[in-house]
C-alpha cells in the first residue's frame, strides 16, 4: 500500500497524459473520413467560419476581464508565493477551459459534414462517428482538468490547495462566459429563424431560403459544444478542488490523494464506456439511445469497483468508497428523473394533448410539469447529502468530505458525459447541413433519428450537469465554511437572514439579464431575416440567396454585447455582500443561492425540453402534424422554453459555483477586516455605482439595425 501511494502521483499524471492522447487519437479517427461534396462542404465551411469567428471575438471581449482579476487573485494570496500560485492558476484554469471549449468545438464542426456523409453507409456507422467526435472533447476535458490539478499539487504539495482554488476559479469564469455567450447567441439564432420561418413563412426548420438558418448550426457548436465543455470541465475541477481541501483538513494525506486517484480512474472508465459504445447493425433510435446507456452502465460499474480498491489502498477505510458511490448513484437517479420530465411519457404526452386548444395551454402544462420535476430532483440530491453526512457520523467536517466525494463519484465518469452532450450538436448539425445541401432519401432519415437521439441525450446531461453544480457548489460551501473557521450559520440572525434573502434572489436576477439577452437578440435577427424576405427578390422562390454571413455578424455582436452584466453581478456581488454584512452573512448569501438557483436550473432546463419534445412528437404526426394549428400551438412553447433550457437554466450552473469560489478567495480578507476604512468604502460605492449602471442599461428596450 505505501509503494502504492509514494507512486500515485506519477500514475494519475500519466493518466492524464492517456486522456490527452485518446482524445488526439479520436480526432485523428473523425478527420479521416471524407467531408461531403462540395455543397455539403460550403455549409460546413460557413458553419466553422461563423463558430470560429464569435469565439475570437468573445476571447478578445473578455480578455481584459481575465487581466484584471489575474491582479485580483495575485492580491488574495497570503504570501507572494501563493499569491504567484493562485494568479499563475487562475490564468491556466481560464485558459484550459477555452481550450476545452475551442478544440472541442472545432472537431464538432468538422465532424457534422463526415456525419453527414457517412451516413449514406448506415445507421451504425453515422452513429459511432458522431459519438467518437464528441468523445474528443469529452476526452480532453478529463485529460486537461487532472494534468492542471496534479501538476499543481505536484508543485505546491501541502500549499496546493490554497492554490487550486485559483484554478477553479478561472475555469469557472470562462465557463460562465462561454455558458452565457454561447447560450444567447444559439437561442437568438434559433427563435429568430423558428418564428419567421416556421410560424410566419411555413417553410422547414433548415430552409436555406432562411437568413438564420447558418447562425442557428453555428449557434448549436458556440452554445452546446463549446459552453457545456466548459461547464462540465468547471464542475470537475470544483469538485475536485473543494474534495482536496476537505480531504487535507480531515484525513491528511490519503484525504488529499484519493480524489485524484478517483479523477485518474476515472479516465480509465470514460475510455471504457468510450469503446463500449458498439453501434453496428443498429437501425433505430432506441437501440442507438440503448447502446450509449449501457456504456454508461458498464463505466460506472466499473467506477464502482475501483472506489473500494482505492479507498482500501490509499485509506483503509470502505467509507471514502461508500460515500463516492452515493454520487455514482445520484447521476443515475438524475437521468431517469430528467427523462420522465422531458421524454416520451405523461408531463410531454399532457403538452400534446393541450395543443389542441392553443399555444396559453401549451405553456401552462408545460409549466406544471418543469415545477414538479423541482421537487423530485432537489429530494433527491437532499438524500444524496444526507447519506453522505451520515457515513461520516459524529464528524462534521469528515461528513463535509463524503458531500464533496459524492458530486466527485457524480463526475467520474465526466470523458463520457461530455461526449454524450456534444453528440447532440454534431447530430442535429449534420441534420441541417443535409437539408441545406439537399440530401435526400436513406441518409436523410438516418439523419433524423440520430438528431433525435442528441436531443435525448443533450436533455439528460443537462439535468446531470445541474445537479453536479449542486453539489459541487454545496462542497465549495462546506469548503468556506472550513476557511472562514465558522462552525455553522445561525439564520436567526438579521444580517445572515438578510445575506440569505439576496443570495435567493441573485439567481432571478440573472436569469431575467440572460432571458432578456436573447429576447433583444432574438428581436434584431427576426427584424433582419423579415426584411430580407421582403427585399431580395426572388429569395421565397428559391432563385436567389439570403445574406447568411450578416445575420451571424447580428448575432454575435448582440450575444457578446450581453456578456458584462451577468459576469459583474456574479463577481461583484458576494465581495459586497462579504464587506458590508460580514462573513456569516456571506455564508448565507451562497446558502440562498444554491437552494433557488438549484430549483430554477431544473425548472427552466425540464420546461424547455418538455415543450421541445412536445413540439417534435406533433411533428412526427400527432394532432394534426407539421402545419396544424397543434403544431403552431407547440412551436411557440419550443420558442418560450428554447432561451430557458440552453441559456438560463445551464448557465445558473458557473454562476452559483463562481460566487462561491468568489466568496473563498474573499474569505481570508472579510474575515481580517473588521473595520472598513475610507479606501474599502470607495471601493464599495464604486462596485456598486459600476453593477448599478450595468444592469440599467441591460433594461433598455432594444432598438431596429440600421437597415432593418
Amino acid at each position: 500500500m505505501e509503494s502504492f501511494v509514494a507512486n500515485l502521483l506519477p500514475i494519475v499524471l500519466s493518466a492524464s497524459i492517456i486522456g490527452i492522447i485518446v482524445s488526439i487519437w479520436l480526432a485523428w479517427e473523425v478527420l479521416k473520413h471524407p467531408e461531403g461534396n462540395k455543397k455539403v462542404q460550403e455549409v460546413s465551411q460557413a458553419i466553422r467560419e461563423g463558430a470560429n469567428a464569435y469565439l475570437k471575438r468573445q476571447f478578445k471581449t473578455i480578455a481584459p476581464i481575465v487581466v484584471i482579476l489575474t491582479f485580483f487573485l495575485y492580491f488574495t494570496g497570503k504570501t507572494p508565493q501563493l499569491a504567484i500560485g493562485r494568479a499563475g492558476a487562475f490564468l491556466l484554469g481560464s485558459f484550459f477551459s477555452a481550450l476545452v471549449g475551442t478544440i472541442g468545438m472545432n472537431i464538432a464542426t468538422r465532424a457534422n459534414a463526415r456525419t453527414a456523409t457517412l451516413a449514406n453507409k448506415g445507421f451504425g456507422e453515422a452513429l459511432s462517428l458522431a459519438f467518437k467526435a464528441g468523445a474528443t472533447t469529452g476526452m480532453l476535458t478529463v485529460g486537461l482538468g487532472l494534468l492542471g490539478a496534479t501538476l499543481i499539487y505536484w508543485y505546491y504539495g501541502n500549499l496546493a490547495t490554497e492554490v487550486l482554488v485559483g484554478f477553479g476559479f478561472g475555469g469557472s469564469l470562462l465557463a460562465l462566459f462561454m455558458r452565457v455567450g454561447g447560450g444567447i447567441y444559439t437561442k437568438a439564432a434559433d427563435v429568430g429563424a423558428d418564428l419567421v420561418g416556421k410560424v410566419e413563412k411555413n417553410i422547414p426548420e433548415d430552409d436555406p431560403r432562411n437568413a438564420a438558418v447558418i447562425a442557428d448550426q453555428v449557434g448549436d457548436n458556440v452554445g452546446d459544444c463549446a459552453g457545456m465543455a466548459a461547464d462540465l470541465f468547471e464542475s470537475y475541477e470544483v469538485t475536485l478542488v473543494a474534495a482536496m481541501i476537505l480531504g487535507g483538513a480531515t484525513f491528511g494525506l490519503p484525504g488529499v490523494l484519493f480524489p485524484l486517484a478517483v479523477r485518474a480512474l476515472g479516465v480509465g472508465t470514460s475510455i471504457l464506456g468510450i469503446f463500449s459504445v458498439n453501434a453496428k447493425g443498429k437501425t433505430e433510435i432506441k437501440e442507438g439511445i440503448n447502446a450509449i446507456l449501457k456504456a454508461f452502465g458498464v463505466s460506472t460499474i466499473v467506477s464502482t469497483i475501483g472506489f473500494f480498491i482505492l479507498s482500501d489502498l490509499i485509506a483503509s477505510d470502505p467509507r471514502l468508497a461508500i460515500a463516492t458511490t452515493t454520487g455514482i448513484v445520484l447521476s443515475g437517479i438524475i437521468f431517469l428523473l430528467t427523462d420522465l420530465a422531458t421524454g416520451d411519457h405523461a408531463p410531454v404526452k399532457d403538452i400534446v394533448k393541450q395543443s389542441q386548444t392553443g399555444p396559453a395551454t401549451v405553456i401552462l402544462s408545460g409549466l406544471v410539469g418543469g415545477f414538479s420535476s423541482t421537487v423530485w430532483q432537489i429530494l433527491a440530491i437532499a438524500i444524496t447529502i444526507i447519506v453522505s453526512f451520515m457515513i461520516f457520523r459524529g464528524d462534521p467536517t469528515a461528513a463535509a468530505y463524503g458531500v464533496a466525494l459524492a458530486g466527485m463519484g457524480m463526475l467520474t465518469t465526466t470523458g463520457l458525459i461530455v461526449s454524450m452532450d456534444s453528440f447532440g450538436p454534431i447530430a442535429d448539425n449534420a441534420q441541417g447541413i443535409s437539408e441545406l445541401s439537399g440530401i435526400k432519401g436513406k441518409s436523410l432519415s438516418i439523419l433524423n433519428k440520430l438528431d433525435a437521439i442528441g436531443n435525448t441525450t443533450k436533455a439528460t446531461t443537462k439535468g446531470f450537469a445541474i445537479a453536479s453544480a449542486v453539489v459541487a457548489a454545496v462542497s465549495l460551501f462546506e469548503s468556506y465554511l472550513t476557511d472562514t473557521g465558522l462552525s455553522g450559520i445561525n439564520i436567526s440572525h438579521p444580517e445572515v437572514f438578510v445575506g440569505f434573502l439576496i443570495g435567493g434572489a441573485i439567481p432571478f436576477l440573472f436569469s431575467s439579464l440572460t432571458i432578456k439577452a436573447v429576447s433583444d437578440s432574438c428581436f434584431a435577427v427576426i427584424n433582419e431575416v423579415r426584411r430580407q424576405f421582403k427585399e431580395i427578390p426572388g429569395l421565397m422562390k428559391g432563385t436567389q440567396k439570403p445574406d447568411y454571413a450578416r445575420v451571424v455578424d447580428l448575432t454575435t455582436k448582440a450575444a457578446l454585447s450581453s456578456l458584462a452584466t451577468p459576469a459583474l453581478v456574479a463577481i461583484i456581488v458576494p465581495i459586497l455582500v462579504g464587506f458590508l454584512l460580514k462573513a456569516e452573512a456571506l455564508g448565507g448569501f451562497l446558502a440562498g443561492t444554491i437552494l433557488t438557483g438549484q430549483l430554477l436550473a431544473v425548472f427552466m432546463a425540464n420546461t424547455g425540453a418538455a415543450w421541445d419534445n412536445a413540439k417534435k412528437m406533433v411533428e412526427e404526426g400527432q394532432m394534426g402534424g407539421k402545419g396544424s394549428d397543434s403544431h403552431k400551438a407547440t412551436v411557440v412553447g419550443d420558442t418560450v422554453g428554447d432561451p430557458l433550457k440552453d441559456t438560463s437554466g445551464p448557465a445558473v450552473n458557473p454562476l452559483i459555483k463562481v460566487m462561491n469560489l468568489v466568496a473563498i478567495l474573499v474569505a481570508p480578507i472579510v474575515v481580517a477586516t473588521n473595520t472598513l476604512s475610507a479606501v474599502h468604502w470607495i471601493i464599495i460605492v464604486f462596485a456598486i455605482i459600476l453593477l448599478s449602471y450595468f444592469i440599467s442599461q441591460s433594461q433598455k428596450s432594444p432598438t431596429l439595425a440600421k437597415g432593418s
